[in-house]
């Protein structure tokens, strides 16, 4: 064994994983979040101008031609279906080549896309430049959520996760409100107004990327992968500028681990750690994930048309009550994202997952009985997705945090494009027909899919859900790499606290 830990057979011991969950709350952690989650919110900014733009697509003179099923449908599930694809492919690269290399790559994917969304002249070039920005998208999520993690102390993963997850609101509320502007035709023509909201993404997306140069690979990878002196000097930065910043001296860490170090790992090996080694976490993190694809992109590509077609709305004002919303979607990860981490996370995924579905419900009868208004409607919505989106976000945590660490962005790609497949590419083509119908006995039925999918995911998490909270990533799922070294139990599915 070498004096830096090393053995020559390629095995580590490391306290590298103890090291970043006892540092306190930092000015380096703050780079961290805005590097990597300022993203979402133009993810928000996006998707929104485009689901309340639908209606002003589909006009004569907006140089598309569209119609307002195929922008709410179609659009929406290739968007959907590119994210799914992109997930895949990205997460399986992220897991290989590193978290900042592909967090760099899927975001230049993501503003090309868009740029060229902006230029549209034809359906099929619309089509394909919205399936090309969900690539871009999807690659995003593995690649962020994994950083996130990764980097984050334990005592504060959850929260930190949730708001960076739930920050696609701030950029749905913007985008709300852009759009009233952009679809002004007294200040931008019909033809000219959609194109500058895609080209505004553009550049905010560029000053995204200037930021994000700055957060640092993943330590945790980097060891993994024989790259322990780069993981070394980065955790060793990170040190001086807390003890820096608090003024205070840092705590010895708590453990170390062992593992052998690995270039790669094979699909065959991520699908037995999945399925056969966490079966349970599996099923859980399929249930969360279908239950709030289905729910938020219908809602997220509907809502528009619903305000259209029931109260009569017009597509310049729908921005307005969709903003509303949006703020809702905001303050429920921001206000519950503590108690993630304080009374855990059974019984708040549960109770986050099941609430919110009992009140899409209630929503759903107030519609029927016809005793709702555009603003009532509104509200009623803004109190169900308050709880929905601290559940929804909690989705993305869970699969991040409860499987091996060598897996991690495969398995939010795998979870995100299996859950998104079946629920995010469906809610969308089901709402459209179902709202678009004008039959309200329709709309009631498709807020009820919604609800249901919900509780179904709540009643999964009440039995399934990992007392994750406040662990160690390596205390949740004991990495891969550990057992080829020799340096945990047998049994993999026992989470192991690194030894002291």
């Amino acid at each position: 064994m070498r004096e830096d830990g090393q053995a020559l057979d390629g095995t580590v011991t490391t306290q590298i994983p103890a090291r970043l969950d006892r540092l306190p709350w930092s000015r380096w952690h703050w780079m961290i979040v805005i590097g990597l989650g300022t993203v979402w919110i133009l993810d928000g900014l996006e998707v929104t101008i485009v689901g309340n733009m639908a209606g002003r697509l589909s006009e004569e003179g907006s140089g598309l031609a569209i119609s307002s099923t195929q922008v709410t449908g179609v659009a929406a599930a290739l968007y959907v279906a590119g994210a799914c694809s992109g997930a895949l492919l990205f997460g399986w690269l992220t897991d290989r080549y590193g978290r900042k290399k592909l967090f760099l790559i899927t975001l230049a994917v993501y503003l090309g896309a868009t740029a060229m969304t902006a230029f549209s002249y034809s359906s099929w070039w619309f089509f394909l430049f919205r399936f090309l920005t969900g690539m871009g998208i999807g690659g995003e999520y593995a690649a962020i959520n994994s950083a996130i993690d990764e980097l984050i102390p334990s005592k504060y993963r959850g929260r930190v996760d949730l708001v960076i997850n739930g920050s696609f609101w701030l950029g749905a509320m913007g985008g709300s409100l852009l759009s009233v502007v952009l679809l002004d035709t007294d200040i931008l023509p019909k033809d000219i107004g959609w194109r500058v909201s895609f080209g505004l993404g553009v550049v905010l997306g560029l000053a995204v990327l200037l930021v994000r140069r700055h957060v640092p690979e993943s330590p945790r990878w980097m060891f993994i992968h024989g790259r322990e002196e780069g993981a070394e000097a980065i955790v060793a930065d990170a040190e001086r500028r807390v003890e820096r910043d608090t003024g205070k001296a840092l705590a010895p860490p708590a453990g170390s681990i062992t593992i052998k170090q690995r270039h790669s790992i094979g699909f065959a090996e991520i699908a037995r750690t999945l399925v056969r080694t966490y079966p349970r976490r599996a099923v859980l993190g399929f249930a969360l994930f279908v239950g709030q694809a289905f729910l938020y992109n219908a809602i997220t590509f509907g809502f528009g048309a619903i305000l259209a077609t029931f109260y009569d709305v017009p597509s310049g004002s729908t921005g307005y009550f969709f903003a509303v919303i949006a703020l809702g979607n905001f303050l429920g990860p921001l206000t519950l994202g503590r108690l993630f981490d304080t009374w855990g996370r059974r019984p708040m995924i549960a109770g986050t997952y099941l609430l919110s579905g009992a009140l899409l419900f209630v929503t759903a009868w107030l519609f029927g009985q016809e005793v709702l208004t555009a603003t009532t409607l509104t509200a009623c919505w803004c109190v169900v997705l308050f709880f929905a989106s601290a559940g929804a976000s909690s989705a993305y945590l869970t699969v991040s945090e409860i499987f091996p660490m060598e897996t991690r962005a495969m398995a939010i790609a795998f979870f995100y494009a299996v859950g998104t497949a079946a629920g995010g590419i469906s809610g969308p083509l089901i709402f459209a027909e179902l709202t678009e119908s004008g039959v309200v006995g329709d709309t009631v039925l498709a807020f009820c899919l919604g609800a249901a999918v919900m509780v179904v995911g709540g009643l999964v998490a009440l039995f399934f859900a990992v007392a994750a909270e406040r662990k160690s990533l390596e205390e949740i799922a004991t990495p891969l790499s550990a057992h080829a070294a020799g340096g945990t139990p047998d049994a993999p599915t026992e989470p192991v606290s690194l030894r002291p």
